[in-house]
């Protein structure tokens, strides 16, 4: 159990977590200065301010519809990863934080789901491309783009994966080679997020399944994966010794264990955890 998702600058400080994300640019847009006490972490192609206010950055799919919040299935609105000006602000993002602190966390990566995007643009490229397939292409324009960012950033360069290993999805849904973006990662974050995490089974799947696909062994001291992963998990109004027992079993697999967006909750999650590990005396009567 190692630290904390955050978007409050002083809780990146706090002595329990040994590292700190901060979140320098959201999914609604929001943006804020870069700091040097933590990993600056920044949504890339999920930006609800920039969609509703250029619809060219927008996704768009075989029928011309808009990968927005308002659609069914969509959390927030997509930002079209070939969108030259877009990617460019993204870079000079990623660099002003690398600028602050070493280590950079890039979230929200990839095309949106499968079937985009059909826009203009994107059939330009593609038919411009090397590639004859068009998830192969899809696919190059996402390594690319991480290959660009990890050239900015000095130290540990982190990628958030979309949490679903089965062999095939993330290459199918966003464009994402895990084999291709191996050398450009040093470590990748798997956020496994329940309301309640009253049962575990599912989460002990997931975990494994995300040790395989990175080349380790699905047992927990097994053959480790090429690229280490971390899990996050989601902290708020999760009763603390549950969020304990979700957090042990992901670490049986993972490198580390964060806790999103309660740094309360995930401060004494981690206290009471290192409590009840230490080995206490018994004294009695010889």
């Amino acid at each position: 159990m190692d630290g904390v998702v955050t978007r409050n600058e002083p809780e990146t400080e706090w002595d329990e977590f040994a590292l700190s994300f901060y979140e320098v640019k959201d999914v609604t847009g929001r943006c804020v200065e870069p700091i040097s006490s933590a990993i600056n972490m920044v949504s890339c192609f999920a930006d609800n301010t920039a969609a509703s206010e250029e619809p060219d950055l927008v996704p768009v799919d075989h029928d011309g519809r808009r990968a927005t919040k308002e659609r069914e299935y969509f959390d927030w609105s997509h930002i079209d990863p070939t969108h030259e000006s877009y990617r460019e602000g993204l870079l000079e993002i990623i660099e002003d934080c690398a600028a602050e602190a070493d280590d950079v966390r890039l979230d929200d990566v990839g095309f949106p789901r499968e079937g985009y995007c059909h826009c203009e643009r994107c059939k330009s490229a593609f038919a411009d491309s090397e590639f004859d397939d068009w998830e192969t292409w899809r696919a190059s324009v996402i390594t690319e783009f991480v290959a660009n960012a990890a050239e900015r950033i000095p130290g540990r360069t982190y990628l958030t994966l979309y949490p679903d290993p089965y062999p095939g999805h993330l290459y199918s849904r966003s464009g994402i080679d895990l084999d291709a973006l191996t050398p450009h990662v040093d470590e990748f974050v798997v956020p496994l997020y329940d309301l309640e995490y009253s049962t575990t089974y599912w989460l002990e799947s997931l975990v494994r399944g995300f040790r395989t696909a990175l080349g380790g062994s699905y047992e927990a001291s097994g053959v480790e994966p090429e690229t280490p992963f971390s899990v996050e998990l989601y902290a708020v109004d999760v009763d603390v010794d549950t969020l304990i027992n979700a957090a042990e079993v992901a670490a049986a697999y993972a490198e580390n264990v964060f806790f999103g967006y309660d740094a309360a909750q995930a401060s004494a999650a981690i206290r009471r955890h290192e409590a009840d590990s230490k080995a206490g005396k018994t004294y009695g009567v010889e």
